[in-house]
């Protein structure tokens, strides 16, 4: 098998190449962009196994976002310990938890994993980290049984090609299973079904610092800070995600944060607004 791997997706900004946990190296490109300049632009800064910030960065007042290759994990410090929203890429579970440590708390101090969707790169550690941690799973009836792993992951092409250079995240039981909007178990956290990228997409509204979304893959946003879709090779039901960013352009917040993506520190519902007005 070659020891390097590249495919093109339009309008996918990535910062970085990413190493596999078999070795292997991925470059995801804008299409069109040739290889030395995205080599340029995407510099491949390896993760560390020193403990060090490696970009981690606090958006708003307790919520810290984990980038881990191409994707992003995020800590949100609350009242009784510790709610993680996503967990990155398979085998990336040290990096959540240095991330923990920097905001000075314990791995243990994880009650709660909120999980967006069912994707490689959202849930790659979450089996791990409940082992560390004992905590439990929130995600949407939609995408649940994907996560456990009693209905299989479906194997379209691009997703063929993923598990070809990433290693399968290994399957854990939904303990809350969503089925409605509304508030969760988790004081001050409010659930979303956004369904396009997924058909059991959840997106989170965090009751702080003017409102904090974390929109997963329902949107992501460019360097500019303007909202975009994700590629159509990923997303299952255009027509649907469609529909739910028009829905979250209706909420209140004034932050928000992605899977893939800058975040959006200050007055991000109106650049949803702005973006559903398109069209």
């Amino acid at each position: 098998m070659p020891r390097s791997l590249h495919w093109s997706v339009m309008n996918w900004e990535l910062d970085r190449p990413f190493e596999t946990t078999n070795g292997l190296k991925v470059e995801i490109r804008p299409r069109g962009v040739d290889a030395p300049e995205a080599s340029r632009r995407a510099r491949f800064d390896k993760l560390s196994a020193r403990g060090k910030d490696d970009g981690m960065r606090e958006v708003v007042d307790g919520v810290i976002e984990i980038p881990i290759a191409y994707v992003h994990a995020y800590a949100v410090v609350v009242d009784d310990g510790v709610v993680l929203v996503d967990t990155g890429l398979p085998g990336r579970a040290d990096k959540v938890v240095r991330a923990i440590e920097e905001a000075r708390r314990r791995i243990g101090e994880v009650h709660t994993i909120l999980l967006t969707h069912w994707h490689p790169d959202h849930v790659g550690g979450v089996a791990e980290l409940r082992r560390r941690s004992g905590a439990r799973i929130v995600a949407h009836a939609g995408d649940a049984s994907r996560i456990s792993g009693a209905k299989p992951r479906p194997r379209s092409r691009f997703m063929r090609v993923v598990g070809a250079v990433m290693s399968a995240p290994e399957p854990v039981p939904v303990d809350e299973t969503l089925t409605a909007d509304g508030p969760i178990s988790v004081p001050g956290f409010t659930a979303f079904h956004t369904p396009g990228h997924t058909a059991g997409h959840a997106s989170f509204l965090l009751d702080r610092a003017g409102g904090v979304l974390f929109a997963g893959d329902a949107a992501r946003s460019r360097r500019t800070g303007r909202i975009q879709r994700g590629p159509k090779m990923v997303t299952e039901d255009s027509e649907a995600e469609s529909a739910s960013i028009s829905r979250l352009a209706d909420l209140k917040f004034d932050a928000a944060v992605f899977g893939h993506g800058r975040a959006i520190s200050h007055d991000a519902a109106q650049r949803f607004r702005e973006f559903a007005a398109q069209g």
